[in-house]
């Protein structure tokens, strides 16, 4: 008897029970986890750019037969000329610190000018119109998120054609360096902000040309030197497509 009660009181909790777990509002599902990547500068890159640049200036010391045969020409380079072109290189990111390569070629709409007074039978003979160059760089940067300071230097080579004695010459090879800003704004496109010092080596170069005719100046052998420093500085903008 005892017994039979103390079942009916248990099977009336339960009814009891899970007649007001009924009533209870149902817990809604967890909201799906969405993850969101975390941005890195790792990987491979491929961009174009353009820019401006300018030349060192620098005298030309004319060296004649006579005394009155030598003088100093007027200033070359220092112009200012649109610089453009490609690059293309690979960034690995250690914490917030980026290494980096990079390589590009560069178109230069720059030339040699001089004021030949009166030298002027031997205008026309030295500089170039427009010239190229490369760099080789090494890059080392840190990021914060999405942008990138970094300082930037290595090789260069080619030739900015800035100087008048030199005509097209594209075979020199000298230095490079430089730093910028480069930003991601997308997870793959980012656009930059850089500065270059560049040293082809065109530097001191020397010249010997004939004035067979006379005139002016007396006919004889003739010598120039340049005394520039052969380098010149860009500021580029830029835009990399990263993998």
């Amino acid at each position: 008897m005892r017994l039979g009660l103390v079942s009916a009181a248990v099977l009336a909790t339960c009814l009891a029970t899970s007649a007001f777990s009924a009533d209870l509002p149902s817990r809604p599902e967890p909201a799906p986890f969405v993850y969101v990547p975390v941005f890195t500068w790792t990987g491979f890159y491929v961009g174009l750019n353009a820019g401006g640049g300018w030349a060192d200036s620098g005298n030309i010391t004319v060296t004649g037969p006579t005394a009155g045969s030598s003088g100093i020409l007027g200033g070359n380079g220092g112009d200012g000329a649109f610089v453009g072109g490609g690059q293309i290189g690979y960034n690995w990111q250690s914490g917030a610190w980026v290494y980096g390569l990079e390589t590009d070629i560069q178109y230069v709409g720059s030339s040699g000018n001089a004021s030949w007074g009166q030298y002027t039978w031997w205008a026309g003979r030295g500089g170039g119109d427009g010239g190229y160059f490369g760099t080789v760089r090494a890059r080392i940067g840190y990021a914060f998120d999405r942008t990138l300071v970094y300082i930037t230097g290595g090789l260069a080579y080619g030739g900015l054609n800035s100087n008048p004695l030199t005509g097209n010459t594209t075979s020199n090879a000298g230095w490079t360096i430089g730093g910028g800003v480069e930003y991601a704004f997308t997870n793959n496109w980012t656009v930059k902000l850089e500065g270059l010092y560049v040293d082809t080596g065109e530097g001191r170069q020397t010249r010997v040309f004939e004035n067979p005719a006379g005139g002016v100046l007396p006919a004889g052998t003739y010598t120039a030197t340049t005394s520039g420093g052969g380098g010149g500085g860009i500021v580029r903008v830029g835009v990399n497509y990263k993998f």
